[in-house]
């Protein structure tokens, strides 16, 4: 049975799908200010996962992820950059797919801008004025909030009593009727990009943040649908606006709640405005993207990750110890059929539960090791067949053509550099056939020197590719 942690209710609860059979997901995407870090990607990678899982589950997945291209953030840092906001936008909404692909993560079902549904905004903006839940600001502003007093409700998702919140950033805005009201519209000001706004019945002016994924995740998934997910930083006060202003007009909107934890540096947040993002195109450059996937997979998506440079590399070479059995299996007993164990899927229909499918996987890989030691060749192809099948469903398959060739390229470079290594391996035999041990060593560290290592044994010398280990960042 799929269980799933529902932080609305804060408990683990059965998963029970709006439609049978299939599953509908939303989950916030990046606002597009700047490079995407491992703090951002982690959310991307763990519900990739979660619609893997339900897919192998045999559901129809729908994933709706949105691009805010419009917000207080990017107009700031365009207008720093000196290029036009929605230009600024664009080259960092790039980046984010770059990301999202050099992780292995799976295209949404549909990706929709927050600037390519402002009348559906205008329209919950209206509906939720008429139930007494909105209200425009009475300085002639042009901007409109929600009123939280209106709305019983409000703070359920976090856990807060009104009194007990902060105010809104804006709470010193003269047409606020309470100092946590929260922004639905925001009127347009001369010193901001006339190109930044839209007509309304209110006057020109922009949507306000949360409002945004209310209208987005409306439109495209209904007035109710199955999951509902972000970061935790984003629970309060988006999500809870979301859920407020959503609920209030009527919707009943998403029966869960999933919230990934956050990539920490010293302890804190990993953010920009603390300096300590480690930006996802400069640590592919230092460990390969699927151990970069691998590290942010291995720990439950609710459990904090601490990042470290050596903390990549560790969960590299750990991929590298299961990619070398899975070789040796290949080489002993041929193609095998995926399977999935059953301790992998309890683990999975646990919330999710990676590490522990990832627990699952290392435990197979050393009976697996074993079993080629003990010659149990029926057993090697099982074990084989079971490893590959769990890091298919973890999107961490070697042979996937999402890791940059197809399977057929990679079969040849495989049979390539098989060749040429165990040629240098028979001319290292030959050189210490005749005593030429100066030879013989220098060949060895060549391929010490590539990555490649060398393992005498009765049977002959075997080869393995090393881990690679991490570049240290030059400084300009």
């Amino acid at each position: 049975m799929l269980r799933f942690y529902d932080s609305a209710t804060r408990q683990i609860r059965a998963f029970d799908p709006v439609e049978p059979g299939k599953v509908s997901i939303y989950h916030c995407g990046l606002t597009v200010q700047s490079a995407p870090h491992l703090g951002h990607i982690r959310k991307e990678v763990n519900f990739d996962v979660l619609r893997r899982w339900l897919t192998y589950r045999g559901f129809e997945v729908t994933v709706i992820a949105n691009v805010t291209d419009i917000e207080d953030k990017i107009l700031i840092k365009s207008a720093e950059a000196g290029r036009p906001w929605f230009a600024h936008a664009y080259r960092f909404e790039r980046e984010l797919h770059d990301a999202y692909a050099a992780l292995g993560c799976l295209p949404p079902t549909y990706e929709p801008r927050a600037t390519g549904h402002i009348p559906e905004m205008i329209e919950l903006i209206t509906a939720l004025i008429d139930r007494g839940h909105a209200y425009p600001a009475a300085d002639g502003s042009g901007d409109v909030y929600f009123d939280v007093r209106s709305w019983p409700d409000y703070g359920s998702l976090s856990g807060q009593r009104i009194e007990d919140m902060e105010p809104d950033p804006d709470h010193d805005f003269p047409g606020k009727r309470d100092p946590r009201d929260f922004a639905l519209w925001k009127g347009y000001k001369p010193e901001e990009p006339a190109t930044a706004s839209w007509p309304t019945p209110w006057g020109r002016g922009r949507p306000g943040w949360h409002i945004e994924c209310s209208a987005m995740a409306g439109k495209y998934l209904g007035d109710e649908f199955d999951i509902h997910g972000g970061g935790l930083d984003l629970r309060f006060p988006h999500h809870e606006n979301e859920l407020a202003q959503s609920t209030a007009a009527g919707q009943k909107f998403a029966r869960i709640w999933m919230h990934n934890a956050w990539v920490t540096a010293a302890g804190e947040k990993m953010s920009k405005s603390l300096g300590n993002g480690a930006l996802v195109s400069e640590v592919i450059k230092r460990h390969s993207p699927r151990a970069v996937r691998f590290y942010l997979v291995q720990p439950h998506y609710r459990s904090a990750i601490e990042y470290a440079d050596a903390s990549v590399g560790e969960a590299a070479a750990s991929l590298a110890r299961i990619d070398h059995f899975v070789e040796r299996a290949a080489e002993l007993v041929g193609p095998v059929e995926d399977q999935v164990p059953d301790e992998f899927a309890a683990a999975m229909d646990d919330d999710l539960g990676t590490a522990g499918a990832v627990a699952v996987i290392f435990n197979t890989v050393r009976d697996g090791n074993s079993a080629i030691t003990a010659g149990d060749l029926d057993q090697v192809a099982q074990l084989s067949g079971q490893v590959r099948g769990m890091l298919a469903v973890l999107g961490l398959a070697a042979d996937d053509p999402i890791w940059g060739a197809a399977p057929g390229d990679q079969d040849r470079y495989r049979r390539v550099i098989d060749g040429l290594v165990a040629e240098l391996i028979k001319q290292r035999a030959e050189a210490r056939g005749r005593k030429d041990y100066a030879a013989a060593d220098a060949i060895r560290s060549s391929l010490t020197g590539l990555g490649v290592e060398l393992t005498d044994t009765p049977d002959g010398t075997r080869w393995t590719l090393r881990a690679a280990a991490p570049t240290t960042p030059t400084e300009d």
